[in-house]
């Protein structure tokens, strides 16, 4: 029997990465919103490596903490090992990684939530999403309440009708054993939403006492640590090491011996798994020629043995799992704690929501996570903070928080899935950015704080704070152009030292700062009033030194964006009746209802020459009216 259980605004339904973030992010913003959670043990689960961060991925981090996000604050309590990646490339690409301890992370969310005012976590599976007159009006637990809302926002992770692989033995569940999402999908359905199939998967677990460690290669972390929230002042400390170890030709043969047995060649896995974090049979087939792979073994917490085999995802039958892990190098006598499965689930056609994350069938419907597609947990995380604050918004009629991709690589992801769709798990990478030099993790504060700010998820006092570290950071560039230094034995020693040449006249400091080889720090001793400054402010300004011209030219291709952003399009436009474009052109519009030029540009399968068509239709429209 179904029951009246009372009245709310938003519903988020899941409390992995992306349902906490949307739920904090509602409550915050004064809506009285529930969270709902199969099994409460889950809250914040890591299913995968209990990692935070990585490339590309550590951005979304920076930019979520600079918007009022808590996956950041979280990090940095939790986390026992931080390395900072690709530091041998530019800071376009840098971008924190961190293993997290999982069971003190999922404590900290879960607690997080339970505390928070405006929000109660449940634990109950949702199986109903109701609507009237095309608007979201209640959802619906498997014990029969129904609950009244104004907006829901669908955070299903890989429950979503999951089901779990191991060779031959199938079983409709969740990751880490838990019950799946079973009865949702045909509520969705019925809504009219479009489903698809994706798949992931993860790999074994084994007991560090049976490891050989000596025989793999140390992963320190970093010496200095770099957190991941700007607000974390206290110094953080690395607490474990990681390893590196490598398959063998023995490993390669064990698999393709068993091919036979592989549900990923067999045909019973059916969803479409990730491109870039494929199982190691996939990898074993692709990359034939490769006669090794790299895998970590990465801790799973401080107070827990397990570690994880990083890079070793499988679906092949446990028997199986045993050889090939046997068969690498360290892991000769490993016991298995928890053996490897992919994970099948459904997910929705992320072409069927606005930049708002909300669904164009369904008012007061929103998306996030690997619902929408995408994979990994900062991507969620992003996408959850993003539907919470615009379910909110939309709520209180305030105009909708969209962060376009010339904003940063949130604006990048969702317009991605969004415009462009996506045929596999969609995952963030520094090159899908166009704007990378201007999207850096190290501005994540500049760039999003007064976004957060506008919406009230950012304190006046803390955006001031970001405003006056770079009004130190312009008067410091000033100071650096004007302030001449003469040529001196002592100087010239310097540079040579460093692998430039000496200045035969006088210099200013940022000429030499601009420079490939020569630092900030290094001219520390022919700077007299070098004033004293934080090391985040000596980054910014020696890295707006450095790259001045590539940046310009960036900021200039963001306002040709910009230009085309500006023009809307029509909403009720009948694309299909347009002449001058093609078929597929004229389709693809009328399916994506484009909001302007920019983004019709971006659909696949719409030309330059459809885009010039669509122009000109829309200037004749205007003269006649």
């Amino acid at each position: 029997m179904n029951y009246e259980a009372g009245k709310c605004d938003v519903a988020v339904i899941g409390a992995g990465h992306a349902g906490i973030e949307a739920a904090l992010a509602s409550a915050r913003l004064g809506m009285k919103t529930l969270c709902f959670s199969i099994n409460l043990d889950a809250v914040g689960n890591m299913p995968c490596n209990p990692a935070i961060g990585g490339t590309g991925k550590g951005h979304l981090v920076r930019e979520l903490d600079a918007l009022g996000g808590e996956m950041a604050k979280a990090a940095d309590k939790t986390c026992i090992q931080y390395r900072m990646l690709n530091l041998g490339k530019g800071p376009a690409v840098h971008s924190l990684r961190a293993q997290a301890d999982r069971r003190e992370y999922q404590k900290y969310m879960k607690h997080a939530l339970e505390k928070q005012e405006n929000l109660r976590l449940i634990q109950s599976e949702i199986v109903e999403i109701g609507a009237e007159d095309g608007r979201v009006s209640f959802v619906r637990t498997a014990t029969g309440a129904t609950w009244r809302v104004k907006a829901a926002i669908v955070c299903t992770g890989t429950y979503l009708a999951g089901r779990t692989i191991i060779g031959e033995v199938v079983a409709e569940g969740g990751p880490d054993g838990m019950f799946a999402a079973r009865r949702l999908s045909d509520s969705l359905r019925s809504l009219g939403l479009t489903l698809r199939r994706f798949k992931t998967g993860t790999p074994q677990r084994v007991n560090a006492r049976s490891v050989d460690f000596s025989k793999m290669e140390p992963q320190p972390g970093d010496e200095e640590p770099v957190p991941f929230s700007f607000e974390t002042t206290e110094p953080l400390k690395n607490q474990a090491v990681c390893y590196l170890t490598y398959t063998t030709e023995e490993t390669h043969r064990i698999i393709r011996e068993n091919l036979h047995r592989s549900p990923l060649f067999g045909g019973v896995i059916e969803g479409v798994g990730p491109r870039y974090c494929p199982s190691i049979e996939d990898k074993v087939v692709r990359f034939a020629e490769k006669k090794r792979h790299q895998l970590f073994v990465e801790p799973m917490g401080l107070g827990t043995e397990e570690v994880y085999i990083q890079g070793f995802s499988s679906s092949m039958p446990e028997e199986v799992q045993l050889k090939m892990l046997h068969s690498v190098i360290g892991l000769e006598n490993a016991e298995i704690m928890r053996t490897a499965y992919a994970i099948e689930y459904d997910c929705v056609d992320p072409t069927e929501l606005y930049a708002t994350l909300e669904s164009k069938k369904v008012r007061g419907l929103y998306g996030a996570g690997q619902f929408n597609g995408s994979s990994g947990y900062e991507e969620a995380a992003v996408q959850g903070f993003v539907a919470g604050v615009n379910a909110a918004l939309k709520i209180k009629g305030e105009e909708p928080m969209i962060i376009g991709r010339e904003e940063g690589y949130i604006g990048t992801l969702i317009d991605d899935l969004v415009t462009k769709g996506t045929n596999e798990p969609y995952r963030i990478m520094t090159s899908r950015s166009e704007y990378r030099l201007l999207h850096r993790q190290d501005n994540a504060d500049i760039r999003l704080s007064h976004i957060g700010r506008r919406i009230g998820l950012v304190s006046e006092e803390r955006h001031r704070a970001v405003l006056e570290k770079y009004a130190l950071v312009e008067r410091e560039l000033k100071r650096l152009e004007e302030t001449y230094i003469a040529p001196t034995e002592a100087l010239g020693g310097l540079l040579v030292s460093l692998g430039t040449t000496a200045p035969q006249s006088g210099v200013s400091l940022a000429d030499l700062i601009r420079r490939p080889q020569v630092g900030y720090n290094d001219l520390a001793p022919f700077d007299p009033c070098r004033p004293e400054l934080s090391k985040a402010v000596r980054e910014q300004v020696e890295i707006a030194l450095k790259y001045s011209g590539y940046i310009e030219k960036q900021l200039k291709q963001v306002e040709d964006f910009k230009r085309m952003e500006a023009r809307k399009l029509p909403e009720d436009i009948d694309y299909l009746s347009l002449e001058g474009l093609r078929t597929e052109a004229r389709q693809k519009l009328q399916k994506m209802r484009p909001a302007n030029i920019g983004q019709a540009s971006r659909i696949s399968g719409v030309s330059p020459a459809d885009i010039a068509a669509l122009m000109i239709h829309i200037e004749k429209r205007k003269q006649r009216l």
